[in-house]
């Protein structure tokens, strides 16, 4: 079964998450980061064309055979719609019509979903934005894998299988350890998705389903651009909870390998984050960072100190005094209206104080 993980918890710790902190000093020292913030007029442009791209080529897969189909799949198909994940991601933080228009925002990434086939855009915008604002926190961070992932891919041969299942546990850890009532927005992301699916299905048949939807999960799981899963979080040098990655693949994943400087400002679109790197080097420059996705994805397996208890933790704000774990997100007494980009204002990251 391969070697067993030498982690058995956590590593707990009583702290701030250290983002909102970091962007207050930076700010204050380089204020001229603010003009970075706002949308990238580009980014729709860029999603409609790798849309494009994938709907046309369903209608040449549809008469290839199906090794074929398999190998377009994983190299092509999935490759694509991996990054259109993450054009719904940055879509999330209302970088593509910006802060103004936050229902184009929010419709314009069902329509990105299509050719995912699976019906995520809405609900991943609600889980993410917990994920900036309480990372780390014991119930509300949902990045991090639940108990029972942590008991059952505990050793090499499981870990390697948890990278295979990753979109799995992506789509039903929030289901199972903390839902969140059905939204209007999931209602119109679900009837949309399934609508095309069948259409997809009714009139050009099973391949082109599966050069889309089987190329979705396959490059999801093992597949070099899923290395940013494991590199953002998971903690390869002891007390760093976050991770940069530098290299080559943050061209076709809207640079979401620059996490550390996405996390320090969600305000700022991916295309400029380098820039963000470039002015306030000295608060990046010394940081452990990655060289490379795959190797990340092949340490995760092999190494023993790392696995999917190797994530910082923090006691979650829903257990302090003063805080109602029935409400799902905010302190009592405090305002609950999203800041820029669904996030609360920069500058009241602070307020959230751990034990």
């Amino acid at each position: 079964m391969g070697q067993k993980v030498s982690r058995t918890d956590f590593e707990w710790v009583y702290t701030d998450e250290p983002h909102a902190t970091r962007r207050k000093e930076i700010l204050k020292k380089y204020p001229e980061i603010k003009k970075l913030m706002g949308y990238d007029a580009s980014l729709k442009y860029i999603a409609l064309i790798m849309m494009l791209f994938q709907f046309t080529a369903c209608f040449f897969v549809k008469d290839f055979s199906w090794p074929v189909v398999f190998v377009l799949a994983y190299f092509i198909g999935g490759s694509i719609n991996h990054s259109l994940t993450l054009a719904i991601h940055e879509i999330s933080h209302n970088l593509a019509f910006g802060n103004a228009h936050p229902w184009k925002n929010r419709f314009f990434e069902i329509f990105v979903n299509l050719p995912i086939m699976i019906p995520y855009s809405a609900a991943f915008k609600k889980y993410h934005m917990d994920h900036h604002r309480y990372q780390g926190d014991d119930q509300l961070d949902l990045d991090i894998p639940s108990l029972l992932e942590t008991r059952l891919f505990a050793n090499t041969f499981t870990k390697l299988i948890w990278l295979f299942l990753q979109p799995l546990f992506y789509a039903l850890r929030p289901i199972l350890t903390r839902p969140k009532p059905l939204t209007l927005l999931e209602a119109v992301n679900l009837c949309s998705q399934l609508s095309f699916d069948v259409l997809l299905y009714h009139y050009l048949g099973a391949k082109p389903v599966f050069y889309l939807l089987g190329g979705a999960l396959m490059a999801m799981g093992i597949h070099p651009m899923a290395g940013h899963f494991i590199s953002e979080h998971y903690m390869f040098a002891k007390g760093y909870e976050t991770y940069s990655y530098y290299g080559v693949l943050n061209k076709v994943t809207f640079n979401v390998g620059y996490h550390m400087e996405h996390h320090d400002f969600p305000s700022v679109p991916g295309s400029k984050l380098h820039l963000v790197r470039a002015i306030a080097k000295e608060y990046y420059e010394d940081l452990p960072c990655h060289t490379s996705w795959c190797k990340v994805l092949y340490d995760f397996v092999f190494d023993p100190d790392i696995g999917p208890f190797a994530r910082i933790k923090r006691p979650s704000i829903l257990d302090q005094e003063g805080h109602d774990s029935k409400q799902n997100c905010c302190p009592k007494k405090e305002k609950c209206e999203d800041g820029p980009n669904g996030l609360p204002p920069i500058g009241n990251g602070d307020i959230f104080k751990s034990q």
